[in-house]
């Protein structure tokens, strides 16, 4: 029998079990730990609220959940209820599966001014997480600024400009659904550094913001490269300039305006004790690199959201890459016994599918690594270690409970309304 931990319960921590399932079948035992008493990580937490179809994946992370040799472990933080040097006495191989949940600095002056969000933050108000449900954003300045030119970007972006009316069945949270129908945001642009041709935005995030009731895409046409140069794009990204070259031909005939300024670097946030605007630098691209030209403008805005990126936070006795913002590993090994995985392992990169290969590469590691009984104790030993300190763990037949109370309180419209706060949460579990 082979004794697995896994840190983070998100679509890499599920992956991970998966492969491990397929790897060692019965003569395997999977805890999944998770800080919150709720799993699924950014699934939860991360996906925009009207993509619901992206949030189906769960459902297969559920099926191996289910199954008798993974469970989930909630209600656990690493660090405080137990240690990395305690589960690796415990467990054959201790999995950190914890994601990038940290925002990226922008690093300019004026970046810790009130109203400057890093979009881990901005996402997880939100969709609800209890690290950021009291957030409350400013949406009543002049216009908001989006630092970043992929989905993320394009997520905050478009719930930012969407109506009420068009969040019917999402599962966005009430408090930000009030927040937002009472914001009069009437301008939201996106900064990217470089041109339409580096975009990191996917052809089916672009269109939605074509199809929305009040708020109309803007491109500047001299923006644009020639047209005869899309040719040489990969499909994906021909589709999404494609989309650009349309939002061209647009005129601003709706209340709020999506405007994608191109070749535009912030190098400054200013304001009287928040934010008032942002000074932007024009580029121009070198070698695949933006370099400032000099040329500096103002736009004015009360919101920004830098979308440019997450890093992993550290844990105490693990390596750790301060440049990369990620655990330092040797193609997913640590240390003996010790693995990452995921956005821990490779920094903030790839799609939910891309976790898949990820985990069962992992679970390979751990069989070359591991002798088949190697006499760690495994999950009776941490029961017994939790029983002596008094840690509430929440199974997933509490997570069921509370998914269950979640759904049975949704309004109208909505497939949940999803608790904020932990004590809710641990409360929820006793319902029936």
């Amino acid at each position: 029998m082979r004794h697995v931990a896994v840190i983070g319960s998100g679509p890499a921590g599920y992956y991970t079990a998966e492969g491990c399932q397929k790897q060692f079948g019965d003569a395997v035992r999977v805890d999944i730990i998770d800080r919150l008493p709720v799993p699924y990580g950014l699934i939860r937490t991360g996906v925009a609220p009207d993509h619901q179809s992206i949030k189906g994946v769960s459902r297969r992370y559920e099926a191996t959940a289910l199954s008798d040799n993974v469970r989930f472990v909630g209600n656990v933080t690493v660090g405080k209820d137990v240690t990395i040097p305690e589960l690796l006495d415990l467990y054959d191989a201790v999995v950190l599966a914890t994601g990038a949940p940290h925002d990226r600095a922008l690093g300019i002056p004026g970046d810790d001014l009130p109203g400057v969000i890093g979009s881990a933050a901005f996402v997880g108000w939100y969709n609800g997480h209890p690290d950021f449900a009291g957030l409350a954003p400013p949406l009543h300045g002049p216009g908001a600024v989006v630092v970043g030119a992929g989905n993320v970007a394009l997520d905050v972006a478009r719930i930012l400009a969407k109506t009420q009316d068009e969040f019917a069945g999402s599962d966005i949270v009430g408090h930000a659904l009030t927040h937002l129908g009472e914001h009069a945001i009437d301008a939201v642009t996106i900064l990217a550094r470089r041109g339409p041709h580096e975009i990191a935005m996917t052809p089916k995030e672009l269109g939605e913001l074509g199809h929305l009731s009040r708020a109309v895409p803007l491109v500047d046409p001299a923006d644009l490269p020639p047209p005869d140069s899309d040719a040489a794009l990969e499909p994906g990204l021909r589709k999404s300039v494609a989309h650009l070259r349309d939002f061209a031909t647009r005129t601003a005939d709706k209340p709020i305006r999506v405007v994608f300024d191109f070749f535009a670097m912030p190098v400054r946030i200013e304001g009287d004790s928040r934010v008032e605007r942002v000074i932007v630098e024009r580029t121009r691209i070198e070698d695949g690199r933006a370099i400032g030209t000099g040329e500096t403008y103002a736009i004015p805005a009360g919101l920004v959201v830098s979308c440019i990126g997450y890093r992993t936070p550290p844990l105490d006795g693990v390596p750790y890459d301060d440049r990369l913002g990620r655990f330092a590993n040797d193609e997913g090994r640590i240390g003996p016994g010790l693995y990452a995985v995921g956005w821990a392992r490779r920094g903030p990169t790839g799609t939910i599918g891309t976790n898949r290969p990820d985990g069962f590469m992992i679970a390979e590691l751990i069989a070359a690594d591991t002798r088949v009984d190697a006499g760690k104790p495994g999950r009776a030993a941490l029961d017994a270690l939790f029983a002596t300190r008094g840690v509430d763990v929440v199974t997933f037949r509490d997570w069921q409970r509370i998914d269950e109370a979640e759904v049975a309180h949704a309004r109208t419209g909505s497939p949940r309304e999803k608790f904020t706060a932990v004590d809710a949460m641990l409360a929820a579990r006793s319902s029936e």
